[in-house]
């Protein structure tokens, strides 16, 4: 039990969840210790090289973890791995001295982290398929809702808050094809021994008639486990950087829906807000604050993940040779930070989407202020058609437009709409009637609304 007297990480306690702790917790990695440790002996038990009591003896004490006395072990040998073995071996009185026989450490450990990966990656599948569900619902119920668009941060024409909504999906869906492509890929290292020759196993099975390749397949069968066809003293640390990247690009999608969400809550925009409590404080100085705080939070700890492929991409660039031991001490730390961090985003990001606001009397009220100047583009075609000069007619537009623009900066009323039904220019090809119709833009959405439910229905897929 952990206490406050003491420097935490925040992912001890603060984000991420006990489900993702518990797969990155040291118990958990002990435990896996073990069931490699059975996995191995009862492999060679099958080729003849210890016995049935000596495997079932193993098998009784597997999850008997006692990690005060490794850590006492470790204390004196400095080796965190051979405490585990000394620990394991003194609770088994007949099967304690085969354990780990023919294996060097890494044998144990990264076929014991491909396991880790795989299920970190199989538990955050689950959560971001859960994500994308509630994306869907929220695409459903406002596929038709016709809202302002913005390019460069100015308004632009319309779209649907259901199509935006899509974007963000669609982002979320590629990211869930990439986390299930990189899971399918995860391998151990197998038995390979030292250098990757599978030397040691060679000569332990000099005489049972198997070879060290039958050995392997058997102890990965045990352990549900592919193996890499080629490797080292460790599995390739490309594998690493892969997931890394594909956590980063997880991130980079949740962070954009937040910064949109932070921009769209601003109250100069105010169309969207994240959930807000009862009771929620927004600001210690300034009791009337909303402040984003969950959107805020994503992008920080998203900004934090994204820097992480850095560190896997030096480990792997640096395994030199057949290895060095410069990634172990950070391994320690990225891989759990990275799956936490990850974690911590999709939880937070399905709470925000399944409670977000869409204030539609205000989407109604920004697209009647702005969505007026996009509609001038399909008056100018309809007064075209009518037999007008486009060139002329586009500067009798751009005249008002930028009076417009101006009324809207002093914080008058648009007067846009008005100003073109009253120029004879234009009413001289359309009735003052057509004009208030062309000029509302609720409708000018193309096939947005049908374009976002085709993209919900992919999401519910995953």
């Amino acid at each position: 039990m952990f206490n406050h007297d003491t420097y935490l990480s925040p992912l001890t306690w603060r984000y991420g969840s006990e489900a993702m702790r518990g797969i990155w917790s040291e118990r958990h990695k002990r435990l896996l210790l073990r069931r490699f440790w059975v996995a191995l002996a009862a492999a060679q038990q099958e080729a003849g090289l210890v016995t049935a009591e000596q495997v079932a003896d193993l098998r009784a004490h597997e999850e008997q973890i006692d990690l005060a006395r490794a850590a006492e072990i470790e204390a004196e040998i400095r080796h965190d791995l051979m405490a585990e073995i000394r620990t394991y071996a003194e609770q088994c009185p007949v099967g304690g001295g085969i354990i780990h026989l023919g294996a060097t450490s890494m044998d144990v450990l990264d076929n014991v982290e491909a396991l880790r990966l795989r299920e970190a990656l199989d538990m955050l599948l689950g959560q971001l398929a859960g994500l994308l569900r509630v994306v869907a619902d929220q695409i459903e119920r406002h596929a038709g809702l016709a809202c302002m668009a913005f390019t460069h941060l100015q308004p632009a024409e319309p779209t649907t808050v259901g199509y935006r909504l899509a974007q963000y999906g669609y982002d979320l869906l590629v990211d869930w094809q990439e986390l299930q492509r990189v899971r399918d890929g995860i391998a151990g290292k197998g038995l390979r021994g030292a250098v990757g020759t599978s030397a040691s196993y060679g000569q332990l099975l000099e005489e049972s008639g198997w070879t060290p390749a039958q050995l392997e397949q058997r102890v990965l069968d045990r352990l549900g486990l592919a193996a890499h066809p080629a490797g080292t003293q460790v599995y390739p640390r490309k594998q690493d950087w892969l997931v890394l990247n594909a956590l980063a690009g997880l991130a980079q999608s949740i962070y954009r829906l937040g910064f949109d969400l932070r921009l769209l809550q601003a109250p100069t925009i105010g169309e969207w807000s994240e959930p807000f409590g009862a009771k929620q404080v927004g600001s210690s100085a300034m009791p009337f604050k909303r402040n984003p705080i969950d959107a805020e939070n994503l992008d920080s700890l998203a900004r934090q993940l994204a820097a992480l492929p850095r560190v896997a991409w030096d480990n792997a660039a640096h395994s030199l040779l057949e290895r060095t031991l410069d990634d172990s001490a950070n391994r320690r730390m990225l891989l759990p930070e990275a799956f936490l961090l990850a974690d911590e985003l999709v939880g937070r990001a399905t709470k925000i989407v399944q409670g977000l606001v869409v204030r539609e009397e205000v989407v109604a009220r920004n697209l009647a202020i702005y969505g007026v100047f996009a509609a001038t583009e399909r008056l100018l075609m309809e007064a075209v058609k009518a037999g007008g000069d486009r060139q002329v007619l586009h500067e009798v537009i751009r005249e008002h437009s930028l009076v417009a623009w101006d009324a809207l900066r002093r914080g008058q009323p648009n007067p846009l709409a008005s100003s073109l039904r009253a120029d004879p220019r234009i009413t001289q090809w359309l009735l003052p009637g057509e004009i208030a119709s062309l000029l509302d833009a609720s409708d000018y959405t193309g096939d947005a609304a049908e374009r976002a439910l085709g993209v919900a229905e992919m999401l519910r897929i995953a």
